[in-house]
């Protein structure tokens, strides 16, 4: 079979398509046949050397796929070879076929495309967790979301809404081009992230500030991020987008006079930890997407040999919205 294979850390230079052996299920695993996979920030980290993200080379990323099962290893019940399913794989997902944890592979629903449901595992359940289970999201909050013009950016734009929020809803960016953009998505307001930002935050708010701070950026942008947020307020802290060293968080003085709450979140460990969480989001998004609650509209790569291109322009903020990849079918 054909799977994408980064090779070393750096860029496209070291990223190649190879032929390679096809795996088999182990006890409580599925073979998926995979259609489309999904592209997330989280490859793009790995293919830079990000610590954290790669254990050794060369490596296989992609970690959402929807496909059909393949096969089926020991022990798995509810899953049938033929079935059309979105899973979320430990990598290896940008491939012609890819195992999974079978607690991570759930059905799609009929009359949802696999196009589509490619979006699910990981980057819409990211956004659904963001905003319950780490953001503890309620009625009336206002969010203010960083890297409003990505993949996640965009779903926590439709999710909102659709369970439980009407606040105000803004987002950074980080080219001012890309505002517009994120605003047509579905914020209320959208800001590039320079000097003016606090002071647009703050307007914006009636200088109230937010409620809940979702940010990708690693600490990087954690002394705004606290210097914007109302008493009571929450920050989940979910990626380290810019690759940078990460700070120490702030000291629990501060944190306790703003009755402020810093949180972490990590798909990554979700999957491990807790996979019938991670699940349960899954099932959640995959049914909003067939009733037609939800739409990510995502742009369709046309196969494996463009994805390095894709990446870099996920690497360098020209991506805007999510990306797909069609692998077969």
């Amino acid at each position: 079979m054909r799977a994408l294979v980064m090779t070393a850390p750096g860029g496209a230079e070291h990223t190649e398509i190879r032929e390679v052996e096809a795996p088999s299920p182990g006890p409580g695993q599925v073979a998926v046949d995979v259609a489309y996979a999904g592209l997330n920030f989280v490859d793009v980290m790995g293919r830079r050397g990000d610590a954290g993200y790669v254990t050794a080379w060369p490596y296989r990323p992609g970690k959402e796929v929807a496909g059909t099962v393949r096969a089926v290893g020991e022990g798995v019940t509810g899953l049938a070879v033929g079935d059309r399913v979105a899973a979320a794989p430990v990598g290896g997902g940008l491939a012609e076929v890819v195992l999974a944890e079978a607690a991570l592979t759930v059905p799609v629903p009929d009359g949802l495309a696999l196009r589509e449901a490619a979006a699910a595992p990981l980057g819409l359940a990211t956004a659904v967790l963001l905003l319950t289970d780490a953001g503890r999201l309620t009625a009336g909050d206002t969010v203010l979301v960083h890297s409003a013009g990505g993949g996640i950016g965009h779903a926590v734009a439709q999710l909102v809404p659709l369970i439980g929020g009407g606040g105000r809803l803004i987002g950074t960016v980080g080219r001012p081009e890309k505002a517009a953009a994120a605003v047509a998505s579905g914020y209320d307001h959208a800001f590039a992230r320079d000097e003016a930002l606090p002071e647009a935050v703050r307007a914006a708010t009636g200088g109230r500030g937010v409620d809940l701070v979702l940010d990708p950026l690693g600490t990087e942008a954690l002394e705004l991020d606290l210097e914007l947020t109302a008493p009571g307020g929450r920050i989940v802290l979910f990626g380290n987008a810019g690759g940078g060293a990460v700070a120490d968080l702030p000291p629990l003085g501060r944190l306790m006079a703003g009755n402020l709450t810093v949180t972490g979140f990590s798909h990554r460990a979700l999957a491990a930890t807790a996979p019938e969480r991670l699940a349960r989001a899954i099932r959640t998004v995959l049914d909003l997407l067939a009733a037609g609650d939800l739409t990510l509209p995502v742009t369709e790569v046309p196969g494996l040999t463009a994805v390095p291109a894709a990446h870099d322009a996920m690497a360098e903020g020209r991506a805007t919205g999510k990306y797909v990849v069609r692998v077969a079918g």
